[in-house]
């Protein structure tokens, strides 16, 4: 079974982290939730508190076999520190599944890691993942290369956890 880095921070939508890790955790995969520093909680944008298990300082994309980077605020709080960008960009350079909904792409964006890929993301980011140099495709998941898995918004979840399973089996 996979283990999936989750890097999430306040402001996270949280529906988009509930709802993959939940299904990934029922498939039995583990799910590790990544931040700043570990112990701490945050809060998702509907008031959900979320306990981080990991601070990014404390691991390495070698300990991972996927990415997940659910939407809301935080991928664009996230893609301000460099250890985020570089924890990303890494996943995509070996071609580990990552998996990023809404708001998600933007770390990849930050990371220079879209370029000539398919992808999608919420309607407000496609005009930045067409300058990322990413072929934008506005459905409700986008699989590109057999290893990125992206959607556009809340609405998408069950075809990004179908897609997002898929590449983990």
């Amino acid at each position: 079974m996979a283990k999936i880095a989750t890097v999430l921070t306040d402001y996270v939508e949280d529906v988009e982290y509930t709802a993959p890790a939940n299904d990934f955790k029922r498939e039995g995969h583990e799910v590790v939730t990544i931040d700043e520093e570990s112990g701490k909680s945050i809060k998702g944008k509907q008031g959900m508190t979320i306990k981080i298990d990991e601070g990014i300082d404390d691991v390495s994309p070698d300990d991972f076999d996927a990415l997940l980077i659910p939407g809301g605020f935080s991928p664009d709080i996230l893609r301000g520190d460099e250890r985020f960008v570089k924890f990303a960009k890494a996943f995509m350079d070996a071609k580990k599944p990552v998996f990023a909904i809404c708001h998600g792409p933007q770390l990849l964006i930050t990371a220079k890691a879209l370029e000539g890929r398919d992808v999608t993301g919420y309607q407000s980011i496609q005009v930045d993942l067409e300058y990322a140099a990413g072929h934008v495709k506005d459905e409700e998941v986008v699989v590109c290369q057999n290893q990125l898995v992206t959607s556009r918004q809340p609405d998408d979840i069950p075809a990004f956890i179908k897609e997002s399973l898929n590449l983990l089996k």
